[in-house]
């Protein structure tokens, strides 16, 4: 099943929010996963946003491989849904497709609806869509996209999580998405950055509140990784040097940071381990 928006609403947010797509890209990013299956996630139902594309769809893609059925809410990108859909079920897992726009609360409450509907209860919830518009200073950031990029990247994660709660037990797991960005800075992405650091006090936070009801919480911070919304929201000559500052002299691949998300989501993995933050960085050491 998919959901759709009108082509007049769809335009209008697509004008709004940058995503990018990975059919348009020059050099594709690996999002296949590595490696034999070991059933980690067996009959588990992963409820994931932004998983058309880049990180969220290598997360799809291994947490299937290891016995996951799908829920995926992203934007507007639906040959890149699609394209996540049709992989998902090749490891014979199903897949449900959301489209929508995050930044609306009462389409959050739906898009957890629809997940529980198709497949009664969600173990794992990973809040991975985000967004960004680089500005070459403070004064040059419009009020218009400082206000989208909180609700696409922080508010959104509040609505989803708040709705998802009520159907998830002990023993679920809850993984957002910051960015190495929380922790160093970006002078180029100020607002971003700004979400990235909420994401990190709302995991510690929210930690602290649902501990005890045996549900972990815990965030990853990638660095720099090949994904669509790189391309779509950085100036050509950036793309070039895309993450040749980390140690390892290179960006990362989608593929490469997954890993972390199913170590986080995996209890016989990860079951000490709550309120935490792991680094997928390239080397960077930023002790957080």
């Amino acid at each position: 099943m998919e959901t759709t928006t009108s082509k007049k609403e769809e335009q209008a947010t697509k004008a709004k929010i940058k995503t990018g797509s990975s059919t348009k890209m020059s050099s594709v990013p690996d999002t296949t996963p590595k490696g034999p299956s070991s059933g980690k996630m067996k009959d588990k139902i992963l409820f994931i946003t932004g998983a058309d594309s880049g990180i969220g769809k290598a997360c799809a893609l291994l947490f299937a491989k290891e016995g996951a059925d799908v829920a995926i809410v992203y934007l507007d990108e639906h040959e890149d849904a699609k394209d996540t859909k049709q992989k998902v079920e090749s490891y014979g897992r199903k897949c449900l497709l959301i489209a929508g726009d995050l930044r609306k609360e009462t389409f959050c409450k739906k898009a957890i609806e629809k997940a529980v509907k198709e497949f009664g209860r969600i173990d794992v919830l990973i809040n991975n869509a985000g967004t960004q518009v680089e500005s070459d200073s403070l004064e040059n950031i419009t009020t218009e996209n400082m206000i989208k990029t909180f609700e696409t990247n922080i508010f959104s994660m509040f609505w989803i999580t708040k709705a998802a709660l009520p159907h998830m037990k002990k023993g679920s797991a809850i993984i957002n998405t910051t960015s190495v960005n929380a922790y160093t800075g970006h002078p180029t992405l100020i607002d971003y950055s700004a979400t990235k650091g909420a994401i990190v006090a709302f995991t510690r936070s929210l930690n602290d509140n649902l501990v005890s009801k045996g549900i972990r919480v815990n965030a990853v911070a990638p660095g720099p990784i090949w994904t669509p919304l790189i391309t779509s929201s950085s100036p050509d000559k950036k793309l070039k040097e895309h993450g040749a500052g980390t140690p390892m002299g290179r960006g990362g691949q989608p593929a490469e940071v997954a890993p972390s998300y199913l170590f986080l989501a995996c209890n016989e993995d990860s079951s000490y381990i709550s309120g935490q933050v792991l680094h997928p960085n390239g080397g960077e050491v930023v002790n957080g």
